[in-house]
């Protein structure tokens, strides 16, 4: 025992000596401890006040996306026949006329290899036609197109991805015609809060006829904001530098007024310390932000230059460089708006090139919910993934289910909270499951993507399979207009009853949706006062002497004050109710 406390007694001690030591390292090199710290607090949580950022707002997804995509069958094992036959089956069934219209690309569409332009090209075997052409072919079907790619060095297949490519992939797909594109979060390489101390700032125009165009920014031409401020560095020629920039501390902020309009070379004079990987700023140049990079390691001098390309205009320009980098999710923010930024301009100037009406890229963001995307997903994206993946089993179902449903206040029309694609059809599900599965995702103005092989729905004429239960489903009109209304409010509990969740939305005509779904094992009978959702304003429901009852899945009408049914196990009911 004695020799346990004593070893536990060194491990504290070692322990607090590598912090101490760490603490006065960072201090004496111009770094704010505390603000990196906070990180340990908070870590999915963003930092980052997004209260100013437009929503993402691309003139698209005004409802819930509609499609297919191959993952959840097919997964890695994907080439242009399927896709084709796949396409030619979403028609021949009936689900495109349904409304659902993308055909998505999930990961291994791509070659292991880049072109020779350093382009994502399509695998030279599997889509040896060229995913251009199969894009073009499936848009004769009157059908769109998704592909994807991953918010790291790889994708979750290990094929290339599109962290540090974004312009160049967000190009590529646009000229394809792609209008769909799903960004996974495998490989990921989170973007450090380090920043490091800056000694001055230099600016030299880069247009040749005005060749001596140039200034520098030292220190004491800041003004500073938050916990920077100007610290003693010997280790540097002038002795001295903006520290505190780091995890969010500060902000250093420039005035330029002596300069002509032009581009100009920014060179940020900085001190190099031993880093295990890039420390990052942002570097805002009349609000237009640029990302800075500073190589990590240390070489051989203790000062280090970077440099970027900024445009400057007559009379006052303004230059802020920060870090607000603390969290994952500060990170993860940063990344996938980067990519949302390079798909829209990348759809508008294609469409000034080619002198074509623009093809706008619904952008879904698959970071699996680890860093709260319901919190700043509409500022980067159309949709986001709240959860990690689903699986064809009841138990995943209802997680995902549970999970979304309180984050029913982030979506909206244009921005849409993702519980994953659709499992109807898939594995040992039943069709009370099936059915609930769908009507949920529904309720929750989630799209709608479904996963199974959709081929199986259409017989040998090219004709829908009568009596195909999966295909019933998925195409019960009532239930897409709840998905599809307008309005685009999710639905929220309203109670919980044995067992039975009481969902409710409301709909853009006045009516409201209400869900009973029973996730236990066993049967139960429910009793709803209609009372009980006038008295919730979310749903803005009249309070009436009589009500029509429309429940969705068996097509009855009744008129009534009251719900009273039975609800088999893992069954649900949908109400469309109208007030009389």
């Amino acid at each position: 025992m004695i020799t346990f406390l004593i070893i536990l007694l060194a491990i504290i001690l070692i322990a607090v000596v590598l912090f101490v030591s760490w603490f006065l390292s960072m201090k004496a090199n111009g770094k704010c401890p505390l603000c990196a710290i906070k990180k340990l607090t908070i870590p999915r949580r963003i930092t980052i006040d997004t209260s100013d950022a437009n929503d993402y707002d691309n003139g698209v997804a005004k409802t819930p996306p509609m499609g297919w995509s191959s993952w959840n069958t097919f997964r890695n094992h994907i080439d242009q026949d399927l896709i084709m036959e796949t396409a030619n089956a979403l028609v021949d069934s009936g689900l495109a006329e349904a409304g659902y219209q993308y055909v998505n690309l999930d990961d291994c569409w791509q070659s292991s290899m880049r072109d020779e332009d350093g382009k994502l090209q399509g695998d030279l075997k599997t889509f040896s036609r060229g995913i251009p052409a199969l894009i073009k072919d499936i848009n004769a079907l009157g059908l769109k197109v998704g592909l994807y790619s991953s918010n790291g060095s790889l994708t979750c297949e290990d094929m290339p991805a599109s962290l540090g490519n974004e312009v160049i992939d967000a190009k590529t797909i646009a000229s394809w015609g792609c209008e769909f594109f799903k960004y996974d979060f495998c490989h990921n390489s989170v973007i450090s809060g380090d920043c490091p101390a800056i000694e001055k700032i230099e600016l030299n125009n880069l247009n040749e006829t005005q060749y001596n165009s140039e200034l520098t920014l030292n220190p004491e031409d800041a003004v500073l904001s938050g916990r920077a401020k100007i610290i003693n560095l010997k280790e540097l020629p002038s002795g001295k530098a903006i520290g505190y920039l780091n995890h969010g501390a500060g902000a250093a902020e420039f005035t330029v007024t002596t300069l002509p309009h032009g581009k100009y070379a920014l060179t940020i004079v900085h001190q190099k310390t031993f880093r295990r990987r890039d420390s990052y700023a942002q570097v805002i140049v009349n609000g237009v932000m640029h990302e800075v990079f500073f190589p990590h390691g240390k070489g051989f001098s203790d000062s280090g230059r970077t440099q970027i390309v900024v445009e400057l205009k007559d009379g006052e320009n303004t230059i802020k460089i920060s870090n607000p980098v603390v969290t994952v999710a500060d990170s993860e923010y940063i990344q996938y708006s980067r990519m949302g930024r390079a798909l829209k301009n990348a759809s508008k100037q294609w469409a000034q090139f080619t002198q074509t009406e623009e093809k706008p890229i619904v952008y879904s963001i698959c970071e699996w919910g680890t860093g709260m995307p319901w919190i700043w997903g509409r500022k980067a994206g159309n949709m986001w993934r709240t959860t990690h993946d689903i699986m064809p089993i009841w138990t995943s179902i209802v997680a995902l289910y549970n999970f979304t449903l309180k984050h029913y206040q982030s979506a909206g029309p244009g921005a849409w909270n993702d519980p994953d694609m659709l499992e109807v059809g898939n594995g040992k599900l039943t069709e009370d499951e099936n059915k609930s599965h769908f009507s949920l995702w529904c309720m929750l103005a989630a799209p709608l993507m479904l996963g199974n092989d959709i081929r199986k729905f259409v017989d040998g004429n090219n004709n829908p399979v009568e009596g195909n239960a999966a295909l019933k489903i998925v195409t019960n009109k009532q239930l897409i207009a709840i998905d599809q209304d307008p309005l685009g409010k999710p639905a929220k509990l309203i109670k919980k009853v044995t067992g039975v969740d009481i969902i409710a939305r409301p709909l853009l005509n006045g009516d409201v949706a209400v869900c009973l779904f029973n996730k236990s094992s066993s049967a139960k009978n429910i009793h709803l006062d209609l009372l009980d959702l006038v008295n919730d304003q979310y749903l803005l429901m009249r309070k009436a002497n009589e009500y029509e009852l429309h429940e969705l899945w068996s097509d009855k009408r009744t008129t009534a004050t009251a719900i009273s049914t039975s609800l088999a196990k893992h069954s649900v009911q949908v109400y469309r109710i109208k007030t009389l």
